[in-house]
């Protein structure tokens, strides 16, 4: 019983997206159509790219090379901006929800045994921040980018164009908040041997290349479902038991929801109609409730305004706790190592994800109008 509730709370949004899809199925039954629903080059995509950043984690490729760059730094303000930026960086290239994964176990580890725990929270909410604002710029950066980036075939140059401004304001203000709230007191981090394999760490680095390159329709997405499970078949079966099925199968559970809701007739014009008043705006709100990728998917089927739709379901990604997987995450390894301080660490997350989602909101906002 206790690990059936434990599976539960730990995947809670599959859940939810399972039990939508089920409620909808009753109002649109089961047909034909609903093959059409499921995006697959999408899920493809996906799962390689989890599958090699497994493999990657599975070999502390992305351990080692955040404690080199940590190690660098002699002041807590300059360590927790590099956790940060290699969180805000890392979830450009390996989604949001690995890099912090990756990266928190990191930053915890580096607060403790240099005794700034003081600083815990702080550094935890600025990492999810950072992975769930910097996974914007790339197709491949947050699951709903890669969905919308498939959906809508949206020209790389063009997609990075969108997306560059809010990026951009969302480093800048990361930086400013570590600056003023993280004193510049002196902290030394010891060493540890970690030794990389080079074949492993050659041939999973190549893996990766060829997920990018898939992502980017430079080679059908089908071989990277042959390829890639292939090679990690014989060399770490492990990273294949790793990838995160659950997060998959929510992609599924809310196309077949998504799919159905947009045959809904008053459902249907409903939609279409807030669309048409402001894409932007609605997307972002919609995020608050119901979280960025089942936001991305069902809203997509009522506009074509994508350029707002990507925006808003990205900055939508910060403010309440279920506005992203990434957040629930955060909030999960925060409270894992300091329980009885959930209420401490909803009210600080609160202050700033609303402070940034009212921001990056208001500036997108303006230069609409402009």
């Amino acid at each position: 019983m206790s690990s059936c509730l434990c599976f539960v709370k730990n995947n809670a949004v599959m859940i939810t997206a399972f039990l939508a899809a089920i409620i909808t199925s009753i109002f649109i039954p089961i047909d034909k159509a609903y093959l059409d629903y499921f995006d697959y080059k999408t899920l493809t995509c996906l799962f390689c790219i989890l599958a090699v950043v497994c493999a990657l984690k599975n070999i502390n490729f992305f351990y080692i090379l955040a404690r080199k760059v940590v190690q660098k730094f002699k002041t807590a303000r300059l360590c927790i901006l590099a956790l940060v930026y290699i969180t805000f960086l890392g979830s450009m290239l390996i989604a949001n929800d690995m890099a912090l994964l990756t990266f928190l176990p990191l930053g915890y580890f580096v607060l403790t045994t240099t005794n700034k725990q003081k600083y815990m929270a702080f550094t935890f909410i600025m990492q999810n921040i950072a992975a769930n604002l910097g996974g914007m710029l790339t197709p491949f950066g947050n699951p709903q980018n890669l969905y919308l980036y498939t959906k809508f075939n949206i020209p790389n140059l063009e997609f990075i164009s969108i997306m560059a401004i809010p990026f951009f304001v969302s480093m800048i203000a990361i930086t400013i908040c570590c600056i003023i709230f993280v004193k510049a007191e002196e902290l030394k981090l010891e060493d540890e041997k970690l030794v990389l394999n080079p074949k492993r760490t050659i041939i999973y680095i190549f893996l990766f290349a060829f997920s990018i390159i898939i992502v980017f329709r430079v080679i059908p997405y089908w071989l990277g479902l042959i390829v890639i499970p292939l090679v990690l078949l014989f060399m770490d079966r492990k990273a294949l038991k790793m990838v995160d099925y659950p997060l998959l199968l929510t992609f599924v559970f809310f196309f077949i929801f998504a799919g159905n809701m947009g045959r809904i007739d008053v459902v249907r014009t409903f939609f279409s109609a807030m669309m048409d008043k402001n894409t932007l705006l609605f997307s972002v709100l919609s995020c608050q409730l119901m979280s960025n990728v089942p936001a991305a998917i069902l809203i997509s089927q009522f506009t074509s305004n994508y350029a707002d739709l990507l925006v808003g379901v990205n900055i939508g990604g910060v403010g309440t706790l279920i506005s992203s997987l990434a957040s629930l995450i955060t909030f999960r390894e925060y409270v894992k190592h300091n329980p009885g301080k959930a209420g401490y660490y909803i009210a600080m997350f609160s202050a700033f994800n609303f402070g940034f989602l009212i921001l990056l909101t208001g500036i997108m906002m303006f230069l609409k109008t402009i």
